[in-house]
């Protein structure tokens, strides 16, 4: 397989359920298997607040706060163009609550500084990312006093370890011609998210482990990590 960049490798992710699947979510799971764990409380109270999605894909986390916890706007950021347009088809009444933006992450955080509130991935942006440069990015867009929240691997698919250092491992993918190729992704052990997070500036670094709600050969436990910005004295 070849190695291709091109952000639209999630052309074909959640495209079958996007076809069987309109609603705006009722429930909010961390968990990989999404169907259990703590929901949308780990956020806080979002009343009033401006919160980002970090790689939101078809948006379905956005569409479920913007629609039922009462933020003044959640924007859902995604950098693939087959993402952003599929959250645009399913959840664009949502405006202006919800704003759908077209964007690389990092780039659209470093843009708007000491801007929001509570930042969040769910298996998002901060995967496919490299971790210290949108680490970097998400301390700057957050206000004195904001949250970031985002669960990850705590461990490969296929059991192994996660990484004792900040090095991705090569992911399988499809080009948008179903082509195969890899992508990257970071799969970090508790204490790597720790430093580099406390190397960002973050504090008051909190890590919970949540295991899967089912057994199979694809189950992973999952990695839910909490950090914020000291507030201003």
């Amino acid at each position: 397989m070849r190695r291709v960049t091109n952000t639209d490798l999630w052309h074909h992710y959640g495209r079958n359920r996007a076809e069987r699947d309109r609603t705006v979510p009722e429930s909010f799971h961390w968990i990989w298997s999404q169907n259990g764990g703590p929901g949308a409380e780990a956020l806080g109270d979002l009343t009033g607040q401006r919160v980002v999605d970090l790689g939101a894909g078809s948006a379905r986390h956005a569409a479920h706060l913007a629609a039922l916890h009462r933020p003044a706007q959640v924007v859902a950021v995604d950098a693939s163009a087959a993402q952003h347009a599929m959250a645009t088809d399913l959840y664009a009444q949502l405006t202006p609550r919800l704003r759908l933006v077209h964007a690389d992450v990092p780039a659209h955080l470093r843009m708007a500084p000491h801007t929001y509130d509570v930042l969040y991935s769910v298996f998002g942006a901060v995967d496919f990312t490299e971790p210290r440069k949108l680490l970097r990015a998400a301390f700057t867009a957050l206000r004195p006093g904001g949250r970031l929240v985002f669960s990850t691997l705590a461990h490969y698919l296929n059991g192994e370890p996660a990484e004792a250092d900040v090095v991705p491992a090569e992911v399988s993918a499809k080009t948008p011609g179903g082509e195969p190729a890899v992508m990257r992704r970071w799969v970090l052990q508790e204490h790597v998210w720790t430093k580099i997070l406390d190397e960002a500036g973050f504090t008051g670094i909190d890590t919970d482990l949540l295991p899967p709600t089912t057994t199979g050969p694809h189950t992973a436990d999952t990695l839910l990590v909490t950090a914020s910005r000291r507030s201003a004295l």
